[in-house]
């Protein structure tokens, strides 16, 4: 396959993933040679649902005291942090249960049915490396991350935290003016515009490309921001870009001559399913200490997220005030249409297990130090 870029492989330690630009939300991946692997882009004017520096906080301050215990008598403070973007949407309907978000016209959404027992903080920030530091020093319980993130934690941690589930799935869609694309195999002889040299973006596009057979007719041209793919796309119709959500409904939203013909995730599930694999973009980790010590705390917040996640997915208009309050999207339509493509999920046990080895098997094959420079232990993947 061909490759042309504008952009270095890293900048500093930090990798851009799907793109940093015109202020969108969701990213943070591990490249290779930096502890963090993306920043996020904030609040642009801005579903899946099995189980379910300056960060700002939707919450309590930053300073809550330590776990005290999980017997259904006992409260126990849970400190949970998640990145601005897609992995922090299905958040925000236990959030609200929370009394940590509230939204003007925004009803009470459905939740488990079940009363709160324990007390939670909730941080959102700008990126992975925000958060990766004070969950291996114990200031945070529960973290929402890139999922090649969560594997580089394990590492750093010595194998001290758990997988909980997965988040989100993929959120990268091919985007273009031209109506000639409607399946990914119609790349073939294209130039496509993308972000994220060396990093997940890159690596996701090389697997498929080569899984559909035509990597070797492929042009990839990388671009420093979602941005510079957008003006490419305004500039020329028949020109092929990918990109991530809430990013591609922002851009169609300023542009009704893009269409977004082709998402990545059911590309991966089409070619790759077989494999129990899938395209993945954010995961639920908790120090394992958190976990021994709290069982009942955990299963509270995994119930609560699995309803929450649930909620958004059936209702997203109200769902979307509520991520416009969280700082996450500047607008509601825009959230609202976001939304039912951000793939916003739960998967748990061993169908998790089995997506999430799967997906970071192909970043390890593409780049081991994306992941951490091993694949994780089986003591990764909790199970309930």
């Amino acid at each position: 396959m061909k490759n042309n870029h504008n952009t270095p492989a890293s900048v500093d330690n930090n990798h851009l993933l799907e793109a940093a630009a015109c202020r969108v939300a969701d990213g943070a991946v591990m490249g290779r040679r930096g502890f963090l692997a993306g920043a996020l882009a904030l609040g642009f004017a801005g579903a899946l649902s099995a189980c379910t520096g300056n960060g700002s906080s939707a919450g309590s301050a930053a300073g809550s005291a330590a776990p005290t215990g999980s017997s259904p008598a006992s409260k126990t403070d849970v400190r949970v942090a998640s990145l601005k973007g897609p992995t922090s949407m299905g958040l925000v309907g236990f959030m609200q249960k929370a009394g940590k978000l509230t939204a003007e016209g925004a009803s009470e959404m459905e939740g488990s049915g079940k009363d709160l027992i324990n007390a939670y903080e909730f941080q959102m920030m700008t990126a992975a490396d925000q958060i990766m530091p004070s969950m291996i020093k114990g200031d945070l319980d529960i973290a929402l991350l890139p999922a090649n993130a969560a594997s580089v934690l394990y590492a750093k941690s010595k194998g001290a935290v758990r997988c909980l589930n997965i988040n989100t799935l993929g959120v990268l869609s091919v985007v273009t003016g031209d109506a000639a694309v409607a399946a990914f195999e119609d790349l073939a002889g294209r130039t496509v515009y993308l972000t994220g040299k060396g990093t997940t973006p890159e690596y996701v596009m090389n697997y498929l490309l080569d899984a559909a057979g035509i990597a070797g007719t492929v042009t990839l041209e990388f671009k420093s921001e979602a941005a510079e793919i957008v003006s490419v796309l305004a500039a020329d119709p028949q020109a092929v870009g990918v990109l991530p959500q809430p990013f591609v409904t922002a851009a169609q939203v300023k542009n009704a001559a893009l269409t977004a013909p082709v998402d990545l995730t059911k590309v991966w599930e089409r070619l790759a399913g077989d494999t129990g694999s899938q395209l993945l973009t954010g995961v639920t980790v908790a120090r394992a200490a958190f976990v021994d010590e709290n069982p009942d705390a955990v299963d509270e917040f995994m119930r609560e997220q699995s309803a929450s996640v649930d909620a958004v997915n059936a209702d997203p208009a109200t769902a979307a005030k509520l991520v416009v309050a969280a700082g996450i999207v500047e607008a509601e339509p825009v959230a609202a249409k976001a939304i039912p493509a951000c793939h916003i999920t739960c998967i748990e046990g061993s169908q998790m297990h089995d997506a999430l080895e799967g997906y970071l098997d192909v970043l390890y094959n593409a780049d081991a130090s994306s992941v951490g420079g091993a694949m994780p232990g089986d003591d990764f993947y909790y199970q309930a």
